[in-house]
């Protein structure tokens, strides 16, 4: 297999990755033949993937747009993957010229692509961490540079949360973020669930079952457990609810029904 110019030296680019595969589902250039395999693969369970993610980053889009109109203008973004287009610090700094971005993501091709994105971006940056290590992430270089702590912070935790397990304690994680961010920040998360796809469940389990297997377990939690990562925080209207119903810019129901899958919610800490 020929490894691409813009592929890191260290990857295997024999093994799939969950920022790649999620390229790929977005129509993204940045994957390799193994992602595809397994992005192609998880779709033959449930084709409506893509149109989950591109509703993903819709939300996404609307919740940033959100937090400048509500004057935060620092964002934290982590498990951020390969940027396409209209990613959070184009969609911020449009709506906020001085708005600050800082990235994190684990993967090698995320963190590079990411930098070579930002060159120039004086208000930008990278960080390569993980989401379960927190104070590395609080204590990174971008972080100290761009963030001030002692203002409101939008964290972004889009689509991440479903990758990380139980056993790592994604609640005592994000609460740990948390208490690191000033009032009036706001905690910005989408998370899978198999509450609302319009496919049987063992469609759902199949493709549950291709994450399994390459070693990247997704989660599907129910709404209560989603709604558990909001402890601390208000919630800002309309609550947690299915993905294309957080403040819609169209009508919900012209939506593929796709678009409803997952949650996602907005809280704004005390």
């Amino acid at each position: 297999m020929e490894r691409p110019a813009w592929a890191p030296r260290s990857i295997d680019i024999t093994v799939p990755s969950v920022s790649r595969i999620y390229d790929y589902y977005l129509g993204g250039s940045h994957n390799f033949e193994v992602d595809r395999e397994a992005a192609r693969k998880a779709m033959e369970f449930m084709p409506g993937l893509p149109k989950i993610m591109q509703a993903n980053r819709a939300f996404m889009r609307r919740a940033v747009r959100f937090a400048v109109a509500e004057g935060v203008t620092q964002f934290l973004d982590i498990g951020s993957g390969i940027p396409t287009f209209g990613n959070v610090h184009e969609v911020a700094q449009e709506a906020s010229p001085g708005a600050r971005v800082v990235y994190v993501d684990h993967d090698p091709v995320a963190v590079a692509h990411s930098g070579a994105v930002l060159k120039g971006n004086e208000n930008a940056g990278i960080v390569a961490a993980d989401l379960r290590r927190p104070q590395e992430i609080l204590r990174s270089d971008a972080v100290r540079r761009l963030i001030d702590l002692n203002r409101p912070v939008a964290l972004l935790l889009v689509a991440i949360l479903h990758f990380v397990e139980d056993t790592d304690d994604p609640y005592g994680k994000v609460a740990e973020l948390r208490d690191a961010l000033a009032p009036g920040s706001l905690l910005v998360v989408t998370h899978a669930s198999a509450d609302h796809i319009p496919l049987p469940q063992k469609r759902t389990e199949g493709a549950v079952d291709v994450y399994k297997n390459i070693r990247n377990p997704l989660i599907m939690r129910a709404r209560d457990d989603v709604a558990r990562f909001f402890e601390g925080y208000d919630m800002v209207e309309p609550g947690l609810v299915p993905l294309r119903d957080w403040r819609p810019e169209t009508a919900p129901e012209d939506e593929d029904p796709y678009a409803a899958s997952g949650y996602a919610g907005v809280g704004r800490k005390a």
